[in-house]
């Protein structure tokens, strides 16, 4: 059997090309996939987009009933349970192109088929699943994910629902209020947590239909303004013990599983809304003539495209990669086990490092993209008629769930902590050895030879660079770590930017074996260019850390070793970005 590559290791191992995947090997099936989902978006999503956003009662239902008869809904449900059972770069593919019909359509459309089904798919027992998912693979029954309260967000433990269990142990009485609940407004199945006894977290499947069941008004919002977003109220809710979800008290393994996969699909969400940014974006700049000219052709405005082009290259990168990698370890297991959908959840959990960087860089990729997709269109990109306007509004929601990216931010150096100190993953004997070379660490390639060598020499030091900051912080604050969440913060910062670097990195050097320099040239181009901006914000980051963990002579010497870390010359960013912007004007879109 394959040996799978364990989550997180990417930062302390050398990888290959040929041991990553990319969006360049997508099968003619998964191509297939990708284009229903288009078409379904272009024919039925985008012709009423303005009536999406105006709330049109019953229409946002209607859409994602329509996507479930044309199987776009149940890519994670099994053949079994009435669904097509893709594998996951499939999922995330049919994510991506689903989420070209905007964000309120997307909030609909992800909740339903991520963290409102998700959790059935992974915990439910045969019996749960045999009553829900083929009505969720159909849309005949819509999901929603209720675990955000008012006093519990990011520290959902301190959930104030509780359950009771009735005197005859047929029932539990739930009574709470779940807040800013996605799907609220027309969702027929709610899986949600309750504190059975007062304190074992607990989930529970709940139908809109049981008695006690209640939703307040449309929350009035900043953006994704199409979708529901309301509270959800349990007063004296009946729930039969039948729908409890998982165990007793086992609610947490449940709630945060199903976080990392909300984290996992949210990155090819984000990869699809900035593709429509960058294409309106370059529509808009070769129609608008100033000067005596289109704005295309300005140095500054190329700069901006030829960024945005960039980050989507990159994450793009970064999400396929991860698809393949849960792929490979969903392949180990027995699909015919008792417990296969704890199994796949486990699996999953091997990556919740990446799910983590992958949200937090996908949604600030996005955020930066509608950024300058604003500002390339001047004062229109202000006035609601542009398309761009919706895509800034909506785009801010997606620092905030699924996990703040404070909070997931933490979450990086908090997992990666503990799997070194169960031995799972040797970061600190990495550290160690790190901190052992630094008298005769050098790079060994310090100037382009347009063949991405200092580029990989580049993410290599990087990786120490990350070790190094590491090893120092956990040597300086021991068990007291997690109080310092800057320094951490700085360190996840490095370690996202790591983990960025080297997609892209393999991306394009798996395509300059395959398909040449030359058809790889933009590709390549793209590499350059963020390698170079992004070593040296690694390089501020460390910086930071540094001043923060020691002074002095200590300082001094971290410092030094930072220097000899980073002595790179800088490649031209301006003529390769002009290069890059002139590919994608010319194709009018994202050029992949």
């Amino acid at each position: 059997m394959e040996e799978f590559v364990k989550g997180g290791a990417f930062l302390i191992e050398s990888i290959s090309p040929q041991e990553i995947f990319t969006p360049e090997e997508f099968s003619e099936e998964q191509r297939l996939i990708g284009k229903a989902a288009t078409e379904f978006v272009v024919g039925e999503v985008q012709p009423v987009a303005e009536d999406i956003e105006a709330q049109k009662e019953g229409l946002l239902p209607s859409l994602v009933k329509k996507a479930g008869e044309l199987g776009l809904l149940s890519g994670d449900i099994t053949e079994e349970d009435g669904g097509q059972g893709l594998d996951k770069v499939s999922v995330l593919l049919m994510m991506e192109k689903m989420s070209q019909g905007g964000g309120s359509f997307m909030v609909a459309y992800a909740v339903h088929t991520g963290i409102g089904s998700l959790p059935i798919i992974f915990f439910g027992n045969k019996d749960q699943k045999k009553r829900y998912l083929p009505k969720i693979a159909t849309g005949e029954m819509i999901t929603a994910y209720a675990l955000t309260e008012p006093e519990a967000g990011s520290d959902a433990m301190n959930a104030k629902t509780v359950a009771t269990l009735s005197p005859d142990g047929k029932y539990y009485t739930l009574n709470g209020q779940k807040q800013f609940i996605s799907n609220a407004g027309f969702a027929d199945v709610f899986v949600t947590y309750a504190k059975v006894d007062g304190d074992k977290f607990t989930s529970f499947i709940v139908e809109r239909k049981f008695e006690g069941v209640s939703v307040d008004e449309e929350e009035n919002k900043m953006g994704m303004k199409g979708s529901s977003t309301r509270s959800v109220i349990f007063t004296d809710a009946k729930v039969p013990v039948e729908n409890v979800l998982g165990e007793v008290g086992k609610g947490h393994i449940v709630a945060f599983n199903t976080l990392n996969i909300g984290r996992f699909k949210l990155g090819a969400g984000c990869v699809g809304s900035s593709k429509n940014a960058l294409q309106d974006a370059v529509t808009y700049a070769k129609q608008r003539v100033q000067f005596g000219k289109p704005i295309a052709e300005f140095g500054l405005i190329k700069h901006k495209i030829a960024e945005m082009a960039i980050r989507t290259f990159t994450v793009e990168s970064m999400v396929y990669r991860t698809a393949a990698l849960v792929d490979r370890i969903l392949a180990r297991i027995d699909h015919h086990a008792e417990d296969v959908g704890a199994q796949m959840a486990k699996g999953i959990e091997e990556y919740a490092i990446e799910d983590s960087i992958n949200k937090v860089y996908a949604s600030e990729m996005l955020d930066y993209i509608v950024d300058e997709g604003v500002q390339i269109h001047g004062g229109y990109g202000y006035i609601h008629d542009y398309a761009i306007e919706r895509g800034y509004r909506d785009s801010r929601i997606n620092r905030i769930w699924e996990g703040t990216n404070e909070i997931n931010r933490l979450l990086i150096m908090d997992m990666l902590t503990k799997r070194a100190m169960k031995n799972r993953l040797p970061v600190l004997v990495a550290a160690q050895k790190v901190a052992g070379e630094l008298l005769t660490l050098r790079p060994k390639v310090e100037t382009d030879d347009g063949k991405l060598t200092l580029q990989k020499e580049m993410v290599e030091m990087s990786k120490k660079i990350a070790l190094l900051v590491a090893g120092a912080a956990v040597q300086k604050y021991m068990m007291k770590l997690a109080e310092e969440q800057e320094i951490l913060s700085s360190i996840s910062d490095i370690v996202i930017e790591v983990f960025a670097m080297e997609s892209a990195l393999l991306r394009a050097m798996k395509s300059m074996e395959k398909f040449g320099d030359e058809k790889s040239q933009i590709q390549k181009a793209m590499v350059q260019v963020y390698v170079n901006d992004a070593f040296e914000r690694i390089e501020g980051f460390a910086k930071r850390a540094f001043a923060a963990i020691a002074e002095g002579d200590i300082l001094r010497t971290q410092l030094s070793a930072l220097k000899k870390l980073t002595r790179f010359t800088p490649v031209n960013t301006i003529a390769l970005r002009r290069e890059i912007a002139d590919a994608v004007i010319k194709m009018g879109k994202y050029p992949f």
